[in-house]
């Protein structure tokens, strides 16, 4: 919905094009009239009657055609107002929802101008036959000749404001806003039933659009609706503990919606008892539209994977856990859709969003009520389980993306002394297991390189007992495959990756005090045979 500021800018910049249009118009007859008055067609000298009398000396005989062509001319005006309008927002309806055509026909502005046109039309055939030969009302000429100039004056402007009415942008906007509006408004307690079926509606408007756009290629729009799905649902979680109890019960009217009906009735009571139906909506919504970019437009999944951290972030931030673990869920499944289709560079993406919630989930302010503790354990063992599934089907590069965004979650978690450190090493380490193939060698070599890499960073802190624990897991690694990760990893001097990426750094890279400790971590095997070998620390107890 446009704000307050934006609106009155919008307003005032009407009136100055109706007032320059008028200005110019009333400027180019006054000089004409006047050079025909008194230089050009100069009346006859007992006929005078002055510039302005002579204007409005009306004639019976001349006004009934003026009247009767006045009123033709405001008709067409109308036809031309009703069919550009017409085809325009049938357009847009077709491009982006069909909600367009309903939101229009709601908008006073539009209601206005087209009432304002066919006042004046019916107001004009009314004038035409109201003069006869002995009778002429001139208070009703004027005020027809005025509101016909009017029709005239604001049929540009109308225009202008029709195309920034249906604007993709404001439209999405609009709806999104009308989502959280349905959603809030149940405080009063009144049509909870109908509120709700207005919210889902919304958000099901802004999901076709982001679909239309997505098959369109349309990136801005899509991306826009996507926003706006993220913008109404982190706008509504703040709000909603002030809303009524029937508000979160899911009714027999939100049943019937598909999205519903294709829940099991146990899950649908769950959602109910969490009070999160429509959260989940949200997101389901979102899952459409990562589903559809997959197919269509591949680089925009990035985009919901971001709006959906947003959501997560937005829901971390107001104390609501079950919200937080739905969208865990659904970034669970987002990576299992990547993975299905293959989408290695979706997969990666959405790994680099998913670590960042869960980091966002560790640097939170500690209360007791929102110990993240072991949400943060089961978001370790989905990236360990998508890991080991990417390894399984082909897709290394996936492997070692969720092996080194575990390295960067246990880094984390040791910087903020998190509780949850220890058993996300644990789980780190379990990524890799034998190879069966040739694919799996060169999959499990990343992961060794990212444990290698927090091993660096363990004893850059001290953590010496954690560091041990890695060479512990590395210790029956070959001499020859030890020395070439090692040696790689020392080979990486520029922190920026030589292509173009989100994440912007390259995995392997160490500063070099990290380096130094690279070293000191490979001297540990002691059968490199390059004359580095060093003694590990003693097993903690």
């Amino acid at each position: 919905m446009l704000s307050e500021p934006n609106r009155l800018r919008n307003g005032s910049a009407l009136i100055r094009t109706v007032a320059l249009l008028a200005g110019f118009a009333m400027a180019l007859f006054a000089v004409f009239w006047i050079a025909d008055y008194f230089f050009i067609s100069v009346p006859p000298a007992p006929n005078a009657k002055g510039p302005i009398s002579q204007l409005f000396h009306f004639d019976a005989e001349t006004l009934q055609n003026a009247l009767g062509n006045l009123a033709q001319v405001i008709a067409a005006v109308l036809g031309i107002a009703i069919t550009v309008v017409s085809i325009v927002v049938q357009l847009a309806a077709t491009r982006y929802t069909s909600r367009v055509a309903d939101m229009f026909f709601r908008d006073r502005t539009n209601l206005f101008v087209m009432g304002f046109f066919v006042v004046a039309c019916i107001n004009a055939v009314w004038a035409s036959l109201s003069v006869t030969h002995d009778y002429v009302p001139q208070a009703t000429i004027v005020m027809t000749v005025v509101i016909a100039t009017a029709s005239l004056l604001i049929l540009m402007p109308y225009f202008a404001y029709v195309f920034e009415f249906l604007d993709p942008e404001r439209v999405i906007a609009r709806i999104g806003q009308q989502a959280l509006q349905s959603a809030l408004a149940a405080r009063d307690g009144a049509n909870i039933a109908q509120r709700q079926l207005a919210a889902v509606a919304s958000l099901e408007h802004l999901t076709d659009i982001a679909i239309n756009a997505l098959g369109q290629k349309d990136r801005i729009i899509a991306a826009g609706a996507i926003a706006a799905l993220r913008r109404a649902l982190c706008a509504y979680l703040p709000e909603k503990k002030s809303l009524p109890a029937a508000w979160f019960a899911v009714g027999a009217g939100l049943r019937e919606n598909p999205d519903f009906v294709a829940m099991a009735k146990d899950s649908v009571e769950d959602l109910a008892a969490g009070r999160i139906w429509l959260e989940w909506k949200a997101l389901r919504q979102l899952r459409e539209i990562f589903s559809e970019a997959l197919a269509n437009l591949p680089e925009m999944a990035h985009v919901v994977a971001i709006e959906t951290r947003y959501a997560g972030e937005a829901a971390l931030a107001a104390g609501e856990r079950n919200v937080l673990a739905l969208t865990v869920k659904f970034m669970n499944t987002f990576l299992r859709a990547a993975l299905n289709t293959r989408e290695i560079r979706s997969a990666y993406n959405v790994l680099n969003q998913y670590r960042q919630l869960a980091e966002a989930m560790m640097r939170a302010p500690a209360r007791a009520e929102d110990d993240w503790t072991g949400a943060l354990i089961e978001i370790g063992g989905h990236f360990k389980y998508y890991a080991q599934l990417a390894r399984r089907m082909g897709l290394g590069f996936v492997t070692e993306t969720a092996a080194y965004d575990l390295c960067d979650l246990c880094e984390v978690a040791l910087d903020v002394g998190a509780a949850c450190h220890d058993r996300l090493l644990g789980i780190f380490l379990e990524i890799d297991k034998e190879p069966d193939t040739t694919a799996d060698e060169r999959a499990l070599r990343g992961v060794r390189k990212a444990q290698a890499k927090l091993a660096t960073c363990y004893l850059l802190r001290g953590a010496d007992a954690r560091a041990r624990a890695i060479f512990e897991d590395m210790a029956h690694e070959s001499p020859e495959r030890l020395r070439s990760i090692r040696d790689e990893m020392l080979s990486i001097t520029t922190k920026d990756f030589w292509e173009v990426v989100d994440r912007g750094t390259n995995f392997d890279y160490l500063d070099d005090a990290r380096k130094a400790r690279l070293r000191e971590f490979f001297g540990w095997f002691g059968r490199l045979g390059d004359g580095t070998a060093t003694a590990p620390p003693t097993a903690v107890a």
